[in-house]
């Protein structure tokens, strides 16, 4: 038995910001068998994560490229893989079988052929929207709990700055920092996310980053004391700004730097000076490297959502012929929360 899998792909590396144009729907005849001793998993994709450092790999050249796995460069014509979850449909791996949920690197596609070691199995008796293993219970949710807990460390009564706060990672930043006692202000590109970030999400105070011709005096407005923390989504000038209205001994967790990803022009660096005298501390760091915090962070999130301590803000769009829209969204501003396509019902 056969199925025809439809498959999203790049038609050439994407220099600057990704259009329609850029991305193809192919189909192609994909075999419902594994051959004995592969180890293949066959399985339907439910939902796929649409995340912005795709981007990077879709380039003839980014020297993300070269650093680990997950950030290797796609080809054109290739399939793109990305965090999903999906439903077994053949296996030659003993620890999957048929009809298995699983939660792991998968194709933006309707099907996928993957390896036992890419996937995780998930509990069939799950209460939660599957989507949320994509997102909330996902990287996404695991790139916010760790660069706050692990890398900047905040106090009661830290102040903190999130920026991109109502993308899929900073929404939940937000939300775990007024969790710890936090005094916590949020920068996102619209009136409507300024006002559910203080609305809804319960971020003390938060601006719109495109009604303000000075950074540096907006932060200094909304942190009269200095800024604590700093969870930079975006990089650029937004990263300067925030380090000059650091208090010493600030953290910046250095998450993304979304708004040089499509235009190299942006690319700023911080007042080092500030850096060494303040003694501020900024380090890089992915979601990969804190794997030991899974158990820990879905444990505690999951209390969280059924307690309704934390709002998931999911932005789902359907079918695997809308991936390239949901993607090149992303840096428009399009999402609210965490981007993720629906492809089939479990």
């Amino acid at each position: 038995m056969e199925v025809n899998n439809r498959y999203i792909t790049t038609t050439k590396h994407i220099q600057g910001s990704a259009k329609e144009s850029d991305f193809e729907l192919k189909v192609a005849p994909l075999g419902l068998s594994v051959e004995p001793g592969s180890n293949d998993i066959i399985v339907k994709n439910l939902c796929v994560s649409i995340d912005p450092y795709q981007l990077n790999r879709m380039k003839s050249y980014s020297s993300s490229q070269k650093t680990i796995q997950a950030a290797v460069g796609i080809s054109p014509g290739q399939p793109i893989d990305a965090l999903g979850v999906a439903k077994v449909l053949v296996s030659d791996n003993p620890e999957f079988v048929k009809d298995d949920l699983v939660v792991g690197f998968v194709h933006w596609g309707e099907y996928s052929v993957v390896k036992g070691g890419m996937l995780r199995k998930l509990d069939p008796k799950t209460e939660l929207p599957l989507s949320y293993h994509a997102g909330i219970l996902g990287l996404s949710g695991l790139t916010a709990y760790a660069g706050l807990f692990e890398i900047c460390k905040p106090k009661k009564g830290d102040k903190v700055f999130v920026s991109a706060a109502c993308g899929s990672v900073g929404n939940l930043v937000g939300q775990y920092a007024k969790l710890s006692g936090c005094y916590v202000v949020g920068c996102a590109g619209s009136r409507d996310k300024v006002a559910l970030l203080k609305e809804k999400l319960g971020f003390d105070d938060a601006f719109n980053y495109k009604e303000e011709t000075d950074l540096n005096s907006a932060l200094t407005r909304y942190f009269p004391d200095g800024i604590d923390i700093y969870f930079d989504n975006v990089g650029g000038g937004m990263l300067e700004a925030a380090v000059a209205n650091m208090n010493p001994s600030g953290r910046v967790a250095a998450c993304g730097t979304i708004a040089e990803y499509s235009d190299g022009a942006k690319r700023a660096a911080p007042n080092m000076l500030d850096v060494i005298y303040k003694r501020i501390k900024i380090q890089g760091f992915l979601a990969l490297d804190h794997m030991s915090l899974l158990s820990d962070f879905l444990s505690t999130t999951t209390e969280y959502i059924h307690t309704g301590k934390i709002k998931v803000q999911e932005d789902i769009s359907n079918g695997v012929e809308s991936i390239p829209s949901a993607f090149i969204g992303l840096f428009r501003g399009d999402n609210v929360g965490k981007k993720i396509v629906k492809i089939a019902d479990a």
